[in-house]
């Protein structure tokens, strides 16, 4: 028997709301009558990011500056949904684009994680593109500075353990698009 461990929002306010965070502050009920408080929720929007092939199957990643690790590092391209974005798909098209320059036709959504459930209020969509194809040049928002990086997959693939990836959630999207590559072998 699976149990609901729901807890009741008592009360609520924003500690900060701006264009980068919203931080909330909630008094909640736990199910035994037990009283949080406070507890903090992040509010972000929606997140995308897209692992993407292209025909040689090379995949392309974004080489850029992260400040709350002060690393610089390869990351899947990724970003959040905007205002004009119809859908998470849309988002990542547009991210994939925005970031590398790269597009395609073929993309797949192949998974929807949180990047942390117990605080953030968000999820990510996780999408797969192949046999995209370098058509535009980047165009970077004020906050990034990217070089574009072509690496074999197979080398990503052999490197993950010397932490080639830092980003937990590109790992994890990385990981759903080998599923669906068939490059993830469960017996």
């Amino acid at each position: 028997m699976v149990h609901s461990f729901d807890w009741i929002l008592l009360k609520s306010r924003h500690i900060v709301k701006d264009r980068w965070i919203s931080i909330r502050s909630d008094t909640c009920q736990m199910p035994n009558g037990a009283i949080v408080d406070p507890y903090y929720v992040l509010e972000y929007p929606t997140w995308v990011n897209v692992v993407d092939l292209t025909k040689n199957q090379e995949i392309v990643l974004v080489n850029q500056y992260r400040y709350g690790t002060k690393k610089t590092g390869l990351e899947l391209p990724d970003g959040s949904m905007e205002a004009e974005d119809i859908s998470p798909l849309e988002a990542a098209k547009r991210e994939l684009l925005e970031e590398s320059g790269y597009t395609s036709n073929n993309f797949l959504e192949t998974a929807i994680l949180s990047p942390n459930s117990a605080s953030h209020n968000n999820l990510i969509h996780c999408f797969l593109a192949t046999d995209v194809e370098h058509i535009a040049d980047v165009k970077l928002d004020v906050t990034e500075q990217i070089d574009v990086i072509l690496l074999p997959l197979q080398k990503l693939i052999q490197d993950i353990d010397n932490g080639i990836l830092l980003q937990t959630i590109h790992i994890s999207s990385l990981f759903f698009a080998l599923k669906k590559l068939g490059k993830v072998q469960f017996s």
